[in-house]
């Protein structure tokens, strides 16, 4: 038994929408994500992903099942804008930054209403920005930032109550190469560093396998739940799921070497030819 505090717990969790020819976006679902994890839930379109990532943070309600987070089960919060700005940080895919207000000012909006002065609403957005490498961006308007710079601010709002989770909805997905990969070390730092949980909604294999778990999904259900040992491991696990893993496991080392070419090979000469053919294509 983990020593560890339970953030989310979901329990047979269930979300249809629509009569008649119903759709279960959730079927089920059990989940258990720990303080300090850093996680990630995949899946094609349509999986679930996303309404199990709203069910969580409190914008959508479950058909049946429970929902608890940080010890409180959903169904019972009579506030839960106000449960939602104290327990919960979310940083969307796009960055939902007020255009007219300034970055400190962005990230003061969850503090309103949750008891804090003007100077300390100040002071820990400054704080914040500085968190996330903005020191010299506090009083630029959303225009006048870069896209990666953008989302950062978003980061910072979201850790302005210092929430229990960070919930994640592919926050790299509007983003080029390096800005994705900067936000996604942003968020292992603080993980890491603050010891904030969060769980991030993503499509892309490599940002899922920066976290240390990594929950797919598919119709509704959780399909796999695993920790990332390594990332050779997880290269495994790949292969072994994809086409070519399927002939190797199924034993069909004959049918292997015709789809590539290198049937009329045999022992070392195989091996070497196809060393040199994984060379090119990794190019």
């Amino acid at each position: 038994m983990s020593e560890r505090p339970i953030v989310v717990e979901t329990h047979n969790l269930t979300k249809v929408y629509g009569d008649g020819a119903a759709i279960r976006a959730l079927d089920g679902v059990d989940l258990t994500i720990l303080k300090g994890e850093f996680l990630t839930v995949m899946g094609p379109s349509g999986s679930g992903k996303s309404t199990l990532l709203n069910m969580i943070g409190a914008l959508d309600r479950p058909t049946s099942g429970r929902v608890i987070v940080n010890g409180e089960d959903l169904a019972t919060i009579k506030d839960v804008d106000r449960f939602r700005a104290r327990t919960v940080g979310f940083v969307f895919q796009l960055h939902n930054l007020l255009p007219a207000l300034t970055a400190r000012e962005n990230v003061e909006i969850p503090m309103y209403g949750q008891g804090m002065s003007e100077r300390e609403m100040r002071e820990r957005a400054e704080y914040l920005l500085e968190l996330v490498g903005l020191p010299d961006r506090m009083h630029h308007l959303p225009s006048q930032l870069s896209g990666g710079q953008r989302q950062r601010v978003a980061v910072a709002r979201a850790l302005a109550n210092d929430p229990a989770i960070i919930l994640a909805d592919e926050p790299t997905g509007s983003l080029d190469t390096q800005s994705g990969a900067e936000i996604v070390d942003l968020l292992e730092t603080i993980n890491r560093d603050q010891g904030t949980t969060i769980l991030i909604v993503t499509h892309d294999p490599k940002v899922a396998r920066r976290t240390r778990r990594i929950l797919t999904m598919r119709d509704g259900k959780i399909v796999d739940d695993h920790r990332v040992e390594s990332l050779v491991k997880e290269d495994l696990r790949e292969l072994a799921r994809s086409n070519l893993g399927k002939l190797l496991l199924s034993g069909e080392k004959e049918r292997v070497l015709a789809e590539i070419g290198l049937d009329h090979l045999e022992g070392e000469t195989a091996i070497e030819s196809l060393r040199r053919l994984l060379q090119r294509l990794g190019e």
